[in-house]
């Protein structure tokens, strides 16, 4: 059982698609539900296997599954990913081998590819590979020219092809979608970047704020291994033994980000890479993917979770770098309520105890995704989607909007107030014009209120009750609101701060507070076969919904970082200093009857590392660096803490 906990745990942390398309996309789709009855790939596909040469002789493995139906011709739909495109063998098939089932029926020919230093490919694998603007000699290689050269061959030597491509992939594959669209390919005419690593330091999987995503990253790296290649998949694959089913034991007990590191048993590689780049540095700003985002010629579906826990910022960074760069091309965003990749498989009907009262999934696969390649590879290039195509959780309605954020917003804050009031009024006079609490690295604020080995998907909405409770927790919130109130776009919390250290975190939650009659959550009725049973014996205390903190939106942001990412500063103790930053998108709903919640501290464990809360390199830190701070949060005038966001107008909702 341990085994089997440790296992479930991994996946969850790698996201649904990183261990899903090591084992082959299809088997992922298998696990979910079918529509319809079951269809037979095999039967109606045929399986090739390509070691196709790029310019500069390095030879990508490529696998090919064309319909055996040759009456017609069919587009090209790619996916070039780091996870393996097993099952490797001509006889070996996936069970299902696009986006959706819809696309398996429709007849598309089907296109995998190991990138360059994974599993069967050749070449050398370079993180998150950056992008050359201009090549100038064959050795000149990057992504794009990896799928330029890629489609050149696939052209010339694969039949009944139409003569059009598209490429799509979630997560790392989303990264490789795109950057492998720039510099497109005449024969390319839509990409789908989802959930795309597009600036890994500025809110993608490896730095929010300047504060390092520790347990996720950690957990990939202990998966993520280098590798020498050509090497097909180990048969076997042994996820990392934590010795324990709880990671904040695990983290708190392995001290500093070096001590982690002893714990890859030599192969810390990639993982030392994340850790060593501690500030934004040059080896960030070559993989900032949307200073490259010139020169795409297809249409682009860039699409992504509200709950993402990995990669939540980078298609909103795409999509508005693609908006910048390319005008005249279809652009377009979609965002549902989904975790990393939930949009794939999951129905999207809740996440956790939070109900979003559809089968968002489907209807994003069958109306938006399906309806967008079919139109520019086989139809006449009008999908009939609008610019944003956004799900608004608290209301659980779809939204089209011309643009995003949405135009018919207005600029509000919320206040924090003395005695814990949180209030769009600014404040006034206050005899005590700021709150403190005691900020111990040695018992840091955990960031779920239940045991967890990493990073579970559910803690985009956890209930935050247990943290409102804990003394190094500032609690703010409105009264209970008599009109909805929907904000639309970043959260952007704006401090005036102090602490006795010389550096701090300041982690901000946006929280939605449920009404006292909120009823219960279905997932915690009885069994049907439990209903009007007399009881025999003592249950589990019931979980209520009344009064649920569910998290909206919470983001760390490291103080050192508060005027630049490039060169931390020190604080003065004692000094008052401004600490302003924004906090990825949200599309939310807070409804009559509820109020709103914004909760501050600073530590966020072990979803973020600690802080030492001394000004030093914290990559090298030993446990003596680590020392208690008073944190002051100031809401005086001219020192008004608070959270400013996009208010939609009442009335002029899309």
């Amino acid at each position: 059982m341990a085994n089997l906990g440790r296992m479930r745990m991994l996946r969850r942390l790698v996201g649904l698609v990183v261990v899903s398309l090591i084992l082959g996309a299809g088997s992922l789709l298998a696990q979910g539900k079918a529509d319809g009855p079951e269809f037979d790939v095999k039967e109606h596909y045929t399986k090739y296997e390509y070691r196709i040469a790029m310019r500069d002789g390095v030879r990508l493995f490529t696998s090919v599954y064309v319909p055996k139906d040759d009456s017609k011709a069919y587009p090209f739909l790619i996916n070039r990913t780091p996870y393996s495109v097993a099952p490797y063998g001509v006889d070996q098939y996936r069970t299902q081998l696009g986006p959706s089932p819809d696309f398996d029926k429709a007849g598309y020919i089907f296109v995998n590819q190991d990138v360059r230093g994974r599993f069967m490919s050749e070449g050398t694998f370079v993180e998150m590979r950056p992008h050359i603007d201009n090549k100038k000699t064959k050795s000149d290689v990057d992504d794009s020219s990896d799928l330029y050269d890629t489609i050149e061959w696939l052209l010339k030597n694969v039949a009944n092809n139409n003569g059009r491509a598209g490429i799509w992939g979630i997560s790392y594959p989303g990264f490789f979608t795109s950057a492998s669209m720039i510099d497109t390919h005449p024969a390319l005419k839509a990409a789908s970047p989802q959930a795309p690593m597009t600036d890994l330091f500025k809110g993608d999987d490896a730095y929010h704020g300047g504060a390092f995503m520790m347990a996720a990253n950690f957990g990939f790296y202990s998966f993520f291994r280098p590798q020498d290649n050509p090497a097909l998949p180990p048969k076997v694959r042994v996820p990392f033994d934590y010795g324990t089913q709880d990671g904040y034991e695990f983290f708190l007990k392995a001290g500093t980000l070096g001590n982690l590191g002893k714990l890859l048993g030599g192969q810390e590689e990639l993982w030392l890479d994340q850790v060593h780049h501690d500030t934004y540095d040059e080896y960030w700003k070559s993989r900032n993917l949307s200073e490259h985002t010139k020169k795409i010629h297809c249409a682009v579906l860039t699409v992504g979770g509200w709950f993402d826990a990995e990669d939540l910022q980078g298609p909103f960074t795409l999509f508005h770098a693609i908006e910048r760069d390319d005008p005249g091309i279809f652009n377009a965003l979609v965002v549902g309520p989904w975790v990393h990749g939930g949009w794939y498989r999951y129905d999207g009907n809740h996440l956790g105890r939070v109900n979003f009262a559809a089968n968002t999934g489907d209807y994003y696969r069958k109306n938006i995704l399906f309806p967008f390649f079919e139109a520019y590879l086989k139809g006449d290039g009008d999908p009939k989607l609008p610019k944003a195509y956004v799900f608004e959780t608290g209301t659980n309605v779809w939204r089209q909007y011309a643009a995003w954020p949405p135009k018919n917003t207005v600029g509000k804050t919320l206040y924090f107030h003395a005695n814990g009031v949180l209030s769009f009024e600014p404040p006034k006079q206050e005899a005590t014009a700021y709150d403190e609490y005691v900020s111990d690295p040695a018992k840091p604020v955990p960031f779920v209120s239940y045991v967890a080995q990493t990073v579970p998907q559910e803690y985009m909405v956890a209930d935050q009750r247990f943290a409102a409770s804990r003394t190094d927790v500032l609690t703010y919130q409105t009264e209970v609101l008599q009109e909805d109130v929907t904000i639309a776009g970043p959260v952007s919390p704006k401090l005036f701060v102090s602490t006795t250290g010389t550096d701090s975190d300041w982690d901000v939650k946006l929280i939605d507070v449920y009404p006292p009659d909120y009823p219960q959550s279905k997932l915690d009725e009885p069994r049907p076969e439990e209903k009007g049973k007399p009881r025999t014996d003592v249950g589990a205390p019931e979980f209520t919904m009344g009064g649920y903190e569910q998290l909206v939106r919470g983001e760390p942001f490291r103080g050192k970082f508060r005027r630049s990412f490039e060169k931390p500063e020190a604080f003065t103790p004692g000094k008052v200093e401004e600490v302003s930053f924004a906090m990825p998108d949200v599309n939310h709903t807070f409804q009559r009857g509820h109020r709103i919640m914004v909760q501050v501290q600073s530590s966020w464990f072990p979803l973020t590392d600690r802080n030492p809360q001394v000004f030093l390199n914290i990559p090298d830190a030993k446990a003596s660096d680590f020392v208690k701070a008073t944190e002051r949060v100031y809401h005086g005038p001219g020192q008004a803490s608070g959270i400013e966001a996009n208010v939609i107008v009442v009335g002029e909702k899309k």
